[in-house]
């Protein structure tokens, strides 16, 4: 999997490349660990290029929420593709997470 990560002062947005799965689950909430000790808030999935979540990739989003919520900050995701987005929906995540279907609104929304 691939992650690309651009910056704004208040703002960061993850686009998530390939498959998370419990292979690459580590990496994303490493690099989700070390974004935490810096001071942006708000955070966006870009997931145009996710192809496959597994259960150990949502446990990633779930914490990534937790730890958003309790420093006041916002998430978003967006351009889900159809396969990722269904099992945001079965597992009730889509509810904690709003999803956006282009990167612009969801950057609005999280801003």
């Amino acid at each position: 999997m691939d992650i690309v990560v651009t910056r704004e002062e208040t703002l960061s947005v993850f686009a998530l490349r390939g498959r998370l799965d419990a292979v690459s689950a580590p990496e994303l909430e490493e690099r989700l660990n070390a974004w935490f000790n810096e001071p942006a808030a708000n955070l966006v999935f870009d997931l145009s290029g996710l192809d496959y979540i597994s259960s150990a990739g949502l446990r990633v989003f779930l914490t990534a929420a937790k730890k958003i919520k309790s420093r006041n900050g916002k998430l978003g995701m967006s351009q889900l593709k159809p396969n990722v987005q269904e099992v945001f929906t079965i597992s009730g995540f889509i509810a904690l997470i709003p999803a956006f279907e282009s990167l612009e609104a969801a950057l609005e929304a999280v801003r």
